[in-house]
């Protein structure tokens, strides 16, 4: 998953869920992160960071998924507090992972810098996909408090 541990749900309640079937989607999907990062005191560059990342998979569900979900949640593992993004679809699913983190590699015209940019983005990734069957996207921010 994201780490050694499944991170625990900081606030009871399900995640905030985003549907991505548009451009616009992925506006509203970029300010709900920024003011989800500003409401839990995350500085200006990890903002940044989360946000980058966030659009690039966002786009990717959209480009390559034929769209999906986007859902936001606050975790908690220890003594740390995170944002955990998770970004959903169902379309073909990736035949080869390590070939589509591959710098330069893409699938469909792109500059092949998404998936694996938004890796060396976020503080925790995880892929589960296969052939046929869509995929989850989950990346994680986390910040000492």
């Amino acid at each position: 998953m994201l780490g050694a541990q499944t991170p625990q749900r900081a606030q009871a309640g399900a995640p905030q869920v985003l549907p991505l079937h548009s451009d616009e989607d992925v506006v509203r999907l970029r300010k709900q992160v920024r003011d989800s990062m500003v409401a839990m005191g995350f500085g200006l560059i990890e903002q940044t960071k989360i946000i980058t990342a966030a659009s690039e998979l966002a786009r990717n569900t959209l480009r390559y998924g034929g769209g999906g979900e986007a859902r936001i949640a606050r975790v908690c593992d220890g003594a740390r507090q995170g944002l955990e993004l998770r970004f959903v679809d169902a379309g073909p699913g990736i035949d080869d992972i390590p070939l589509a983190l591959t710098d330069g590699y893409t699938s469909g015209g792109g500059l092949g810098l998404g998936l694996g940019g938004a890796k060396r983005l976020a503080d925790a990734f995880h892929i589960d996909t296969a052939p046929g069957a869509g995929t989850t996207v989950t990346i994680a921010k986390w910040k000492l408090f």
